[in-house]
């Protein structure tokens, strides 16, 4: 199953992440937010689709950049979640799927209990953010 997410990053370096909502698969959990690429679906246009529905917010799919992926092997199906991150976005991103929003600092997000797929993308984040 393939699987985008975004990192919107704020003017301040936090990132957006989002919580599943109760009662779902890895419910209460902090993740990036996204969903499922359709068939025949390119991943940038699956992405631009999701933050629309999820978030109420607006991406030029030009202003997106990938960070990363991870594959997640689960029990009936193999996960791959492509990560991408983006720092312009037209609207303020509403929980309009997760139970709530917040923005987070990366250096916070690995203390943040998150489903099995996004912990290694938290590291592929703070990579370049790092600075010298």
């Amino acid at each position: 199953m393939l699987v985008v997410a975004i990192a919107l990053v704020a003017a301040d370096g936090r990132v957006l992440l989002a919580q599943r909502p109760r009662g779902s698969r890895h419910g209460g959990l902090w993740e990036f937010p996204g969903g499922k690429v359709e068939s025949g679906e390119r991943p940038e246009a699956a992405l631009v689709r999701e933050v629309r529905e999820e978030l109420g917010i607006e991406i030029d799919p030009r202003d997106l950049a990938p960070v990363g992926f991870a594959s997640e092997a689960e029990a009936k199906r193999h996960l791959l979640l492509l990560l991408y991150r983006a720092d312009r976005w037209v609207g303020e991103p509403t929980a309009l799927v997760a139970d709530r929003l917040a923005w987070v600092a990366v250096e916070a997000m690995p203390a943040l209990a998150m489903p099995p797929a996004d912990r290694p993308l938290v590291e592929a984040l703070a990579r370049p953010l790092d600075r010298p």
